[in-house]
């Protein structure tokens, strides 16, 4: 009989050709456009999974389809275990800034580059060829698995937040593995146990009825450009705190032993600038980067609209002004609350001359005790797959599944990162790293094993 060790070795190329298949799919699903490539990922990983032997179910939605795949021999007594995942991608604009194209997958370097290949279904895939090799050797699986991929992430996972709510009981779990977020660093094992929410906002104002000429009408108009710069720059003050009444309500202090933890992580302020691209680093002041990103709430303007924006110059006041806004929340902060105080807030100071619209809606925040006997046991996976001790760590991103899977699903949930900090999330030259992918592999066969033995430590 073939041992694991030796099923991953004479795979390790056919693993990557794969995964190469799956980054293929254009699946963006912010434009309908790739609706049927959509469709056909999902298909690709049903048929996929049916190779293992997975019992599989595609369940349509008014958006994309959610696929369920199961072990199909029941292990008594043992941990069920629910893998997450998602097919889609965020859109691949701007184009021009890729070296090849972005679905079109090139391994370089040890990395293999392409929209989607770290976020996330090169994360999701090491979960596939875990459970692939104990099936294909003949190994039990100490658990009992499923997995739950969607194709709405990137959107917002509406229609898997409704799913999940109907159908709780049905996958409910005793631990929920979720590989969608970034090791601290290379060679660096990561438990993340923590994500910030997010609070979305969109904001118009408008003043006149019409673009008018800056020269005739200018001086005796308020211009809705001007207007919209001075209320959103009144929201935040040099020493980057938010000026918004009520919106620290809930922030509570960084725990000492947090503080503590974070203050041994290794920071070189100038190679962080380096990766950056900026001449000197920002930010709410008294607060270490790592405090900031992980541990604080923001302010965020995303994007900024009006006038004329076309070759040459037009000398005109704008008709209207806009704008997106995000608000990175942290745990005990109530994102609606957020998002009622910065409305408040820009309703009362906006002038009587414009017209003022505002819409938003909110994804909360997730947290939960990094001391549970899945995370000591994915601890144990961890180091002895990287050979070094993991970090304890918060994402500053938010994953707005988990709330609802904390809520309803009730397993311990395990944030298991397998993408690197320069991995290129949502940017040009996307990557995953081929060794971290092959190493993730190893790792969710070793936790498996931990998971199953939790069932005699408790």
């Amino acid at each position: 009989m073939v041992t694991i060790q030796k099923h991953l070795l004479q795979t390790r190329r056919q693993s990557v050709e794969q995964l190469k298949q799956l980054v293929r799919f254009p699946s963006v699903s912010a434009q309908s456009a790739h609706r049927r490539d959509l469709l056909a990922c999902a298909d690709w990983l049903a048929r996929h999974f049916r190779t293992l032997g997975l019992d599989v179910k595609l369940y349509p939605t008014k958006g994309n389809p959610i696929l369920a795949a199961r072990v199909s021999c029941h292990r008594s007594g043992a941990p069920h275990v629910l893998i997450y995942g998602h097919y889609d991608v965020q859109p691949p604009e701007p184009f021009e800034l890729w070296k090849t194209p972005p679905f079109t997958p090139v391994v370089r370097d040890g990395k293999l580059f392409g929209r989607g290949a770290s976020d996330n279904k090169g994360q999701f895939f090491a979960h596939v060829k875990a459970v692939e090799a104990y099936l294909k050797t003949g190994t039990p699986l100490p658990t009992n698995v499923t997995f739950l991929i969607e194709g709405e992430e990137e959107v917002g996972s509406a229609n898997l937040i409704k799913f999940v709510k109907q159908r709780a009981k049905q996958f409910r779990a005793d631990y929920i593995v979720v590989s969608d977020t970034s090791m601290f660093a290379k060679n660096q094992p990561t438990l993340t146990y923590a994500t910030r929410g997010i609070v979305g906002m969109e904001i118009r104002v408008d003043g006149p009825s019409r673009d008018l000429h800056s020269g005739v009408f200018g001086g005796s108009v308020d211009n809705p450009a001007l207007v919209l710069s001075q209320l959103l720059a009144a929201c935040v003050d040099d020493n980057g705190h938010v000026r918004i009444p009520g919106f620290y309500t809930g922030v509570n202090p960084i725990a000492a032993w947090e503080r503590r933890m974070w203050q041994r992580l290794p920071f070189d302020a100038e190679a962080y600038r380096d990766f950056l691209g900026v001449r000197a680093l920002g930010g709410e002041r008294g607060f270490t980067p790592w405090e900031q990103r992980w541990a604080r709430p923001t302010f965020e303007i995303n994007g900024l609209t009006s006038g004329y924006q076309g070759p040459g110059g037009k000398t005109i006041v704008p008709a209207w002004a806009a704008a997106k806004i995000t608000c990175r929340v942290v745990p005990n902060q109530h994102p609606e609350y957020v998002l009622r105080s910065v409305m408040r807030h820009l309703r009362r100071r906006c002038p009587k001359s414009m017209r003022l619209t505002m819409n938003g809606e909110s994804t909360p925040w997730f947290f939960t005790a990094p001391h549970g006997p899945g995370a000591r046991a994915a601890l144990l996976a961890l180091e002895r797959t990287f050979h070094r001790r993991p970090v304890l760590c918060r994402e500053g991103g938010s994953l707005p599944i988990l709330d609802v899977f904390q809520r309803h699903l009730r397993g311990e949930i395990l944030l298991l990162g397998l993408g690197l900090p320069d991995d290129n999330w949502h940017s040009p030259n996307e990557k995953m790293d081929l060794g971290n992918f092959q190493r993730g592999i190893a790792m969710s066969i070793e936790l498996l094993q931990e998971l199953a033995k939790t069932v005699n430590r408790s």
